[in-house]
């Protein structure tokens, strides 16, 4: 594979890794299963009310998204909402911020124990985006997270972002954990994960991601940048439970916490005293498939044979389209201009 060519797939990655892929819309299609949220012990149906009297015996809920759906950011919304009305302190954890952006969040939660106009409230909001640096992603995406944003200002809820800085996550990909400087190691928090069987699952998945493309190299520093985002947002986890209200809120997406893996399985390492649950907010599949194969475990050796979450809540998908297509387009067109070079 000539240097061109690697060096599209390390930043088709990089945008992988940190986003997900969005796709054209497609005609939707109606199924059972959505609107339902399901209780993965039992495969049972159960009411929005029984849910939120469940997830306040906990101290961790990841609310797992699929980062360009809009009907899981509603969800998370309402769920959000209701603990709020429960009398709950909930503290609310990003991952789309890092934890270096925790004191730009709280300015912008401390600003709303002040009324103010609707041009000074715009004025403020655009000088988040800006210390974010969200300035640069599309209004859509950046209205999903302000707006849960906007409820923890009206709370007065604590915020605070989870993950590395995104100059860092973009070294690691680039370079991989070994490459980058010993000052930027010192960044990367690191727990003991020495199963070759996690990895391997991982390649796999990087692998499917990527539409069955599978250079070792790109893989290698792909998961090197997954772990270390995974223990940095467990390690944030961790701090933000010694200084709880009440229960912290994760905004996360849904590969970092499947299985039990990820960020809830290295939280676990840090502290096995800290009781978590996973609501996946999952999109029914592109066919028609029967509950039991939403909830079927994974069976990894080294670790526990578990559904993909806790609960599981059904929604329409953003799209039906192939991504793959889009991306063998767009390697086709790369591998022609790189052989006229």
């Amino acid at each position: 594979m000539n240097r061109l060519f690697f060096v599209f797939l390390v930043f088709f990655a990089i945008s992988l890794v940190q986003s997900c892929v969005t796709t054209k819309k497609s005609i939707k299609r109606k199924d059972p299963l959505i609107g339902k949220i399901i209780n993965t012990k039992t495969n049972k149906a159960m009411g929005f009310e029984s849910l939120i009297k469940n997830l306040s015996l906990y101290d961790v809920i990841y609310l797992s998204e699929k980062h360009d759906n809009p009907e899981h950011h509603h969800i998370q919304e309402r769920v959000i909402r209701e603990l709020i009305e429960q009398g709950l302190t909930p503290t609310l954890g990003f991952e789309f911020f890092s934890m270096e952006d925790t004191p730009d969040l709280l300015n912008f939660v401390d600003s709303g124990k002040v009324v103010h106009s609707e041009k000074i409230e715009k004025i403020i909001e655009a000088d988040l985006r800006k210390k974010l640096r969200w300035d640069s992603q599309s209004d859509k995406m950046w209205n999903y997270y302000y707006s849960l944003l906007k409820i923890a200002k009206k709370g007065n809820l604590p915020v605070a972002g989870i993950d590395l800085p995104e100059t860092l996550k973009k070294r690691i990909t680039r370079k991989g954990k070994k490459g980058i400087s010993s000052l930027e190691k010192e960044q990367v928090f690191t727990t003991p994960l020495s199963d070759e069987s996690y990895k391997d699952y991982m390649f796999s998945i990087f692998k499917s991601v990527h539409c069955g493309m599978g250079n070792k190299k790109m893989q290698s520093r792909l998961y090197d940048t997954w772990v270390a985002r995974n223990d940095k947002m467990a390690l944030s986890i961790t701090r933000l439970y010694k200084h709880r209200k009440g229960p912290i809120v994760v905004i996360i997406g849904g590969g970092h916490t499947e299985y039990g893996l990820g960020v809830i399985d290295r939280v676990e390492k840090i502290d096995k005293t800290i009781k978590q649950v996973n609501i996946t907010l999952k999109e029914i599949g592109v066919s028609p498939s029967d509950l039991l194969e939403y909830v079927l475990p994974l069976e990894l050796e080294g670790y526990n044979k578990v559904p993909p979450a806790d609960y599981l809540w059904f929604t329409q998908r953003v799209s039906y389209a192939d991504p793959c297509e889009e991306f063998k387009k767009s390697l086709q067109k790369m591998k022609k201009k790189s052989d006229k070079l």
